[in-house]
């Protein structure tokens, strides 16, 4: 018991010697090959490009979240901030401390893989933003708010479809009551057990 307590004291002792930066929203936190970012406060998302200059989402990352190009081998890669985010650098020697951090980050990063391959599109968006719920959301009396401001055009970008398909579907999720809008967010609104997959 008593090693515990000392590997615990050691560890926030660390914790507290290693560097945190902040970042405005849609600044891009560096990329080394060396680094990871542990995200503290705020949501980010990975991105990449295409030959043809299109954006492609990689994942989208928020608090305890391990970001960084090690997890990558994707080129180029960007972490770009979608709020003001606080976050701490780790070093490779301490890597293996955060490995619950690590794991979450594959099994967030398949998860959504596995999303973008649904269909029809309705059901791809429908269940996108069940997953956005869950990691980003906030309960209110009406549903579930998905507390993340994206636009239509991100969503069409992460679900490689068109913006005006994204529109069409969200005006039928609200028509169907699926959906409401909250100023310029989304709450789903279903009952907790009908929005797990």
């Amino acid at each position: 018991m008593t090693y515990s307590t000392t590997n615990h004291t050691l560890k926030s002792t660390v914790n507290k010697q290693l560097t945190q930066h902040l970042f405005t929203r849609r600044a891009v936190i560096p990329v080394r090959k060396d680094v990871l970012w542990r995200i503290e406060r705020g949501i980010v998302r990975t991105l990449t490009w295409s030959e043809d200059g299109t954006s492609i989402t990689l994942g989208y990352w928020g608090l305890g979240d391990i970001v960084g190009y090690p997890l990558s081998t994707v080129n180029p890669y960007q972490i770009e901030c979608l709020t003001s985010v606080e976050a701490t650098i780790l070093p490779p020697h301490l890597w293996h401390e955060d490995i619950n951090a690590l794991l979450c980050h594959i099994q967030q990063a398949e998860e959504l893989l596995s999303i973008l391959h649904r269909k029809p599109t309705s059901l791809k968006l429908w269940q996108f933003l069940v997953w956005l719920s869950e990691k980003f959301g906030r309960d209110l009396e009406q549903g579930k708010l998905i507390d993340l401001n994206v636009t239509h055009q991100d969503i069409s970008e992460v679900l490689n479809t068109t913006r005006v398909t994204v529109t069409r579907l969200l005006q039928k999720f609200e028509e169907e009551g699926k959906i409401l809008r909250h100023k310029r967010s989304i709450v789903l609104n279903l009952p907790t057990q009908l929005t797990k997959h």
